[in-house]
This record gives C-alpha cells, sequence and structure tokens, in this order.
C-alpha cells in the first residue's frame, strides 16, 4: 500500500477531502499538521510547523527512515515549503525549494518570471524604508498594492491617485506587519481566469479552465464566481494555456497540482498569481473528473505516488462555485435562506465554514471564507445564472 504524507494545516478545509480521497485509493495517509486533527486518520499523524518548513521537512524524512513514504503533499499554501524541502530530503519527485519560495513570496515570482521574460504587469518591491512614491512612479497609477506573502485577496487594494497611496500602504501594514515589504504592480484592466493544473516532470496537464464573471475592479479584491468550462474562444484558451506553463517552467515547477491566475486585454494575457497548491477552500469540490466523478484531490494523490499525467478529463457538464460573499466585517448571526438556495435547480450543496457567534472580517482585511456553494448543469450559463440566483436568496445577518 502508498503512503502519502499530505500537509494540511489547522486552519485548512480540505482535511476530509484528502482523507476521502486517500481511502478510495487504497493510500496510506499520514497527516502533517500542527495539531492533532480533528478526524479520524487511523492514529497517522506528525506534528510540523508551518513557520518553520525546515525543521518540519526533517521530522518528515526522519518519519521516512522508518515508514517508507512515497509522495508528500501540501494541500495549501502553508504547507509548500514543507512539501519541497521533505520531497528533496526523501529524494522523491517534488518542487525544489528555489521554485516553491517563489510561489511564496509575490516579489520574488515576479522577478523570475521577468527573467523568464514571461508576461506579467509592471511592478516594484517596497520596504517599510523604500521610497514609496518613486516606486509607484515606475510602476504607473492606477496600480494595486499587496502583501508579498498572504493569499485569498488580503491586503490586496487598488490606489488610482498618488494621495491615496501612504494612507493605503499604511492600512495594508497594519494587517500584515509594519515592517513587511510590499508589492505595487500595475493594474491591469480585463477579465480574469484561472487555470487548474498538474505537473508531471515539469509537464502541464490544464485540468480546468474557470471564468470569473465577477472579477473585481477594485478598490478591495474579492473573488466570488468560479465557472467552468471557459467561454473564451479556443484560440484565447490555447494562448492561456501556453503562458500558465510558460510561467510553470520560468519558477522551476515540476511536479504536483498548480493554480494559475490571468487577466487578459483583448488577446493578451499576464500572469498575475501562480501557486504550486490546487484551487482554494473549498472550490475543489466543483470539480469531477471521468466518468466516475473522481475528485481533485484523489488526482492530486495519484500523482505524488507517481501514477503519471493523468489523462481524466473533467465531466462534460458545466459547474461551478459561489464564495459567499461578506458584506463586512463583524459577528456572524446566521445565514438565512440556506434552504432554499439548496432548492433551486442546478445548485448540487452548500458548505458553510464560519460557525454562528464567530468574527467574520471582509476583504481586505479578512483571508477566510464564510462558505462555498456549488452547481452543475448543462451550460456554463446556466451555473452562473444559478449561482447568482443562490447568492440573492442567501443574506448574511451580522453584529457589531
Amino acid at each position: 500500500m502508498p503512503t502519502v504524507v499530505v500537509i494540511l494545516p489547522t486552519s485548512t478545509y480540505r482535511a476530509a477531502d484528502f482523507i476521502r480521497a486517500a481511502e478510495s485509493l487504497g493510500i496510506d495517509l499520514i497527516v502533517a499538521s500542527e495539531e492533532p486533527p480533528p478526524l479520524d486518520t487511523g492514529g497517522r499523524y506528525v506534528q510540523v510547523d508551518c513557520r518553520s518548513p525546515g525543521s518540519s521537512a526533517t521530522r518528515i524524512a526522519t518519519l521516512g527512515e522508518t515508514v517508507p513514504i512515497d509522495g508528500v503533499v501540501a494541500a495549501d499554501d502553508q504547507g509548500v515549503m514543507i512539501a519541497a524541502e521533505a520531497s528533496t530530503l526523501l529524494g522523491l519527485p517534488g518542487n525544489d525549494s528555489q521554485a516553491a519560495a517563489a510561489t511564496r513570496d509575490k516579489l520574488l515570482m515576479r522577478s523570475r518570471l521577468t527573467a523568464a521574460e514571461v508576461d506579467q504587469p509592471r511592478y516594484a518591491g517596497v520596504g517599510p524604508d523604500d521610497d514609496l512614491d518613486a516606486a509607484a512612479t515606475l510602476v504607473g497609477f492606477p496600480l494595486v498594492v499587496k502583501p508579498v506573502d498572504r493569499s485569498a485577496s488580503q491586503g490586496v487594494i487598488r490606489v488610482d491617485q498618488p494621495g491615496d497611496l501612504h494612507h493605503t500602504t499604511e492600512r495594508i501594514r497594519a494587517i500584515v506587519g509594519e515592517r513587511a515589504t510590499l508589492l505595487l504592480e500595475e493594474y491591469v484592466a480585463g477579465p480574469e481566469i484561472a487555470i487548474e493544473g498538474m505537473l508531471s516532470h515539469g509537464e502541464l496537464n490544464v485540468l480546468a479552465v474557470f471564468d470569473k464573471p465577477d472579477t473585481s475592479s477594485g478598490p478591495y479584491f474579492p473573488e466570488t464566481l468560479f465557472v467552468t468550462p471557459s467561454r473564451l474562444s479556443p484560440a484565447t484558451l490555447a494562448e492561456a494555456e501556453r503562458m500558465a506553463a510558460m510561467a510553470a517552467r520560468g519558477l522551476g515547477l515540476m511536479s504536483g497540482p498548480i493554480h494559475v491566475e490571468l487577466r487578459s486585454s483583448g488577446e493578451r494575457f499576464r500572469i498575475i498569481e501562480i501557486a504550486a497548491r490546487s484551487i482554494g477552500g473549498l472550490c475543489s469540490r466543483s470539480l469531477n473528473f471521468g466518468l466516475m466523478g473522481t475528485t481533485l484531490e484523489s488526482l492530486i494523490l495519484r500523482n505524488a505516488i507517481g501514477l503519471g499525467r493523468t489523462h481524466l478529463r473533467r465531466e462534460q457538464v458545466a459547474s461551478g462555485v459561489l464564495m459567499i460573499p461578506i458584506p463586512r466585517s463583524g459577528v456572524l448571526r446566521q445565514v438565512v435562506g440556506e434552504r432554499e438556495a439548496r432548492a433551486i435547480p442546478a445548485i448540487t450543496g452548500m458548505d458553510l465554514t464560519i460557525v454562528a457567534g464567530n468574527q467574520v472580517l471582509a476583504p481586505p482585511e479578512g483571508d477566510r471564507y464564510l462558505g462555498f456553494v456549488y452547481a452543475r448543469a448543462d451550460t456554463p450559463e446556466e451555473v452562473e445564472a444559478a449561482l447568482r440566483k443562490a447568492m440573492a436568496t442567501l443574506e448574511v445577518q451580522l453584529e457589531g
């Protein structure tokens, strides 16, 4: 029986999906996390600290001296560096630490993409003691300011005028740290798509391309709707996929899932983000592959144990996911309309991920999703319509 270590930060949504996938494949799963998982993993657990990837990777490698390990997988961004370093120590296929680091530091990512001549926005990095106005002049307005190491649009703000720049950077540093380095990058107008792919020996297999019908123009950039298949033309999609593969090569990524976000102006795509992990939150539940409904987590685990590039195609019907918008920050009282939303034709499920009574933070301060709604139908238009109806049906009630 093959054995895979999956790095599941305590805050992840995805533990149950990886555990189910491992059971269905007959894989012995070892969970690596900061704390023992609440779900039953058969007692297979190794403690790691996602803030200390080197020592955590050593723990996994030490375990490998007594338990044969066939693969190491990161479920979320926090585990990417641990997975890379542990795979290297164990002599397993994976991404080297330099490639992984470039997906965890947006400024380093931009530098590597520049060296690889990959099309991307103009950019500049600014430390707390750097000349902010000079950097902004190089980039030009409007521009987007973002932390170099956060996800889920946390701390990402568009700035249109020089007079708003210093206040905006102060607000972002209040979120991520007063001495944080920030990235200033050119605002790219136009639709955004997300490519979900799997790398094997450096070769990219595109699993799904999502349209983002509600692509934000700012000032904040919450994600709401993902719909697949994309409605872009085949030629445009081919160009986007070429860009994604070029970006992965430019960073030196070789193995495992990648999630790439691109924006286009006309037929010209530019890379916004590239991550060495699969789509975030519980969005993977909107994807199934092959006739038997294989999950994305199953494909990730299969890839990790060297079964080669999967040839399973995404199911023929359209699908999508709504990340339930958080209207403002406050204490969650309740989400009204769940039963009505579930009854909407084409809606296949819903998961609320924040319990009533807990604090929720709206973008740009927040980095967690309130919940997810899934839809499946014959066409992307039907999926989008169902998700929009669900969004209109749900009412998020907050206090404070």
